[in-house]
Order: C-alpha cells, then sequence, then structure tokens
C-alpha cells in the first residue's frame, strides 16, 4: 500500500513538471521562445552530464528553444514513462528501448510517426546504421531514432585465467568446467545481481536463443500470433541451464543490484560477469590489459543459433501530442549526430547507432573489438524484456528470482509464463 502511495506521489510530481513545459512565450526580444520537455533514464553521472552538456550545447546554437529535462533511474524509468505518456502534459522527447517497449507506446497513439523527418532529410539519416531503425519500425512507418546500440557478453579476468592456467571457454560445458576450477581457489567465479530482476531477463533471452529455434521464437514473441505458446521444451532447458550457473554466482544474488555484482568483478573479486558492452568504459579504467570479452558459448543439443548475440539499439521517440514537433525533431537529430554519437562513446561509454563512430580516436582496442561481436554476429536478439509483452517479462522475471531463492523449479516458471502468454495472446 506504501509503495503504490508512493508511486501515486512520484507519479503527480513528473506530471506537475510536464504540466508547465511544452508551450510557447514571448522572450524580452519579442521573439517567441518555445519550452520542450525531454524525459530520460539517466539521473547519474556521467550521463546526466552529458546531456546537461548536450542540451546548453544545442539551446546556445537555438536560443529560441529552451529545454526542461527530467531524469529517473532504470527501473522507476519504465513505470514513470507509461504515466506521464498517459497525461495530457508529456514530456514532448523521451528515451525508449526498442522493441515491444516502443510498440506499446505506438499502438496507444502516444508516439509520432517519423518516417517523413527521416526521409526529408537523408544527410542526416542515412548516417545512422539502417537496420538499427527496424526495432523502432512498426506497420512500415518508424517511431523511433536510434541513439545506441549494445551488445550482452561474457567480460573476464585475464590475469585470473593466466594464473589458473585456464582457456576462455567455447563451449558451456567448457564454462562450467572453468567456474569448477575458479571457485576451488576460493573465488567468486561469475558475478551477478537481481536485485533489479532485468539482470535475469538478459541471460533468458540468450539462453532462450541458444536453445529455442529461430521460428518457434518469432512464433512465441509476436503478441499478436495466437499459435505462440512457449510449449518449446528448450524454454525449460535455458531455465535449467541459467541455474546450472547459480552455484558460482556470489551469495544473495537476488538482494544486490548489477552495480555491486560490476564493482565486484571491477575489484578482481570474480573472474567473469555477464555485462553489456558499454560497460567497458566503466571497467577498463581498472582491469586495463586484464580485461577480456567473450561471447556466451553454445550450449551442447541446443536447437538455437550459437552464433548469436543479444543486442539491440536503443532510442528516443517523439510525443504525438508535441506542440512543436519540428523543434522537437530538431533537437533528436543534434542528440542523433554523428558529432555526439562520437562523443558518447568517448565520455559514457555508449555505442552510437551512428557510423563510423567507434574509431581508435575515441575507443580503446578492446571497445573496438567488442562492438564486432554485434557486427559479426549471424543473429542479433532484442533484450528479452523489450521483446515481449511486458505481463509475459513480469511472470518469467517474478518466477525466476522465486527460482533463484530455490522456491521454484524451471517446469513451475514456465507453466506462470504459459498463463500469462495465453492471456496476453487471448486478446488479441
Amino acid at each position: 500500500m506504501k509503495k503504490l502511495l508512493m508511486i501515486s506521489i512520484i507519479s503527480i510530481l513528473f506530471l506537475s513538471i510536464f504540466a508547465g513545459c511544452s508551450k510557447g512565450s514571448s522572450s524580452s526580444s519579442g521573439e517567441e521562445t518555445i519550452e520542450l520537455t525531454f524525459f530520460h533514464r539517466w539521473p547519474n553521472q556521467p550521463k546526466k552530464q552529458f546531456f546537461e552538456k548536450a542540451v546548453k550545447e544545442f539551446e546556445e546554437t537555438h536560443p529560441n528553444i529552451k529545454i526542461k529535462t527530467e531524469a529517473v533511474l532504470n527501473d522507476s524509468y519504465k513505470e514513470k514513462i507509461r504515466v506521464v505518456l498517459g497525461s495530457s502534459t508529456p514530456p514532448d522527447v523521451f528515451f525508449s528501448w526498442s522493441g515491444e517497449f516502443a510498440y506499446n507506446f505506438v499502438r496507444e497513439g502516444q508516439s509520432l510517426d517519423l518516417t517523413n523527418y527521416i526521409n526529408e532529410d537523408k544527410a542526416w539519416s542515412d548516417e545512422i546504421i539502417a537496420s538499427q531503425f527496424n526495432a523502432f519500425t512498426l506497420d512500415e512507418k518508424v517511431y523511433g531514432i536510434p541513439w545506441s546500440t549494445d551488445g550482452k557478453a561474457f567480460f573476464y579476468n585475464k590475469k585470473i585465467f593466466k594464473d589458473l592456467n585456464l582457456e576462455v571457454p567455447t563451449t558451456w560445458s567448457e564454462l562450467i568446467a572453468v567456474s569448477d576450477k575458479i571457485k576451488e581457489e576460493g573465488l567468486t567465479p561469475i558475478t551477478f545481481g537481481s536485485k533489479a530482476p532485468w539482470t535475469i531477463s538478459h541471460y533468458i533471452g540468450t539462453l532462450n536463443q541458444l536453445m529455442v529455434p529461430q521460428d518457434v521464437i518469432d512464433k512465441d514473441y509476436d503478441r499478436n500470433n495466437t499459435e505462440g505458446d512457449f510449449s518449446h521444451p528448450g524454454y525449460v532447458q535455458a531455465l535449467e541451464k541459467f541455474m546450472e550457473l547459480e552455484p558460482y554466482f556470489n551469495k544473495g544474488v537476488n538482494s544486490v543490484d548489477h552495480e555491486y555484482s560490476r564493482e565486484l568483478f571491477n575489484s578482481g573479486k570474480a573472474a567473469i560477469g555477464f555485462f553489456q558492452l558499454a560497460e567497458i568504459g566503466l571497467i577498463e579504467p581498472s582491469l586495463k590489459e586484464n580485461l577480456g570479452v567473450f561471447n556466451v558459448p553454445g550450449v551442447e543439443g541446443g536447437e538455437g543459433n550459437p552464433d548469436s548475440i543479444t543486442a539491440a539499439p536503443e532510442g528516443i521517440m517523439i510525443s504525438s501530442k508535441t506542440k512543436h514537433p519540428k523543434e522537437a525533431m530538431e533537437f533528436v537529430k543534434f542528440l542523433t549526430s554523428k558529432e555526439k554519437g562520437t562523443e558518447q562513446l568517448k565520455e559514457v561509454s555508449e555505442y552510437s547507432a551512428v557510423k563510423g563512430t567507434t574509431t581508435a580516436e575515441n575507443a580503446s582496442k578492446l571497445q573496438q573489438e567488442a562492438i564486432e561481436l554485434i557486427v559479426n554476429s549471424e543473429q542479433t536478439y532484442l533484450w528479452f524484456d523489450t521483446a515481449v509483452d511486458i505481463k509475459i517479462v513480469d511472470a518469467y522475471l517474478n518466477g525466476s528470482q522465486q527460482m533463484l531463492d530455490g522456491k521454484k523449479t524451471p517446469e513451475q516458471v514456465m507453466e506462470d509464463v504459459q498463463k500469462a502468454v495465453k492471456e496476453v495472446k487471448s486478446s488479441k
């Protein structure tokens, strides 16, 4: 009850903030000043400073436009963005994950169709990697502009591997064998924090794509395909593979967050971590040449694609209710320019979706090698928690947290998931 009350209070505060913005007023010179609101999910440094600087630069070159910025952290953002977009005064410009997360806004009529803007300014839009638009495209219309691209892989401490005479695993069995040897030495083999359960979803999505055939995933993940029911045995097997890693995780994973797990790895107390490639910039300064990266190894007997990777763009959308679509689009173009894309990798370790922005001038050798994991993969998959309907995601994540606590089996988790699937798809 207290949690619901707190969410309501915070939501009201956000609505009041946005209510005063996206208006036009007259400046002292008589020129109309346009006010826009920008809502994103990075209230912490260094991204907070990066966007503050970008807003200031944009305002300096567009003196008649003022931008009010608000931000909340990852999990809170998922709730707040739905609240504010459903209000009468939504933010003009807002961050969004791709795939189903973005499509929900499209179906609700809350996001602006950006197709004409993209087609009218090819000098700008052709600089963005064309494939990255796909996850923001619905019914042949584009509703989001890719800002970053990222992937998920295992990071490893080269010094620990060298000291223990270990090779980088190329199969799942080898990963388990390596983890056994690390554990025997009294170290944490794999660091993990699932207090915020989105971290579980990245394991689930990655293992699903290794265990389940592509055509089955396509059918099951599609909320409009009523034949998809998540009944393939590969889904249970994927959860079983996830639980094979549990003995090698640090203790109390459900009580610690992702940042804690990253610091455990950063300090050399854990040998392996499952991180986003963008996190290289947060870890490499500490481990330096001892940091390495490898893709999740294929699982023997899996029916999925072993040459795949979880990787997806994240982007920026514009509210369908904005009173200033032209000015909002100018701001989005500025944030997704080649100049800003080059800066964002160097300053906040986010790979830009703009072509030619990962170079020797602004990226380490490892960062350049890491992005090739995405480029060279046969198949890329969206983050699982944005690829399927939120009700299915919730059933998966709630059940998986209980599974990590020993309260549910993989089969029981999938029973909950299948119930959620029926509820979602029966309404289509």
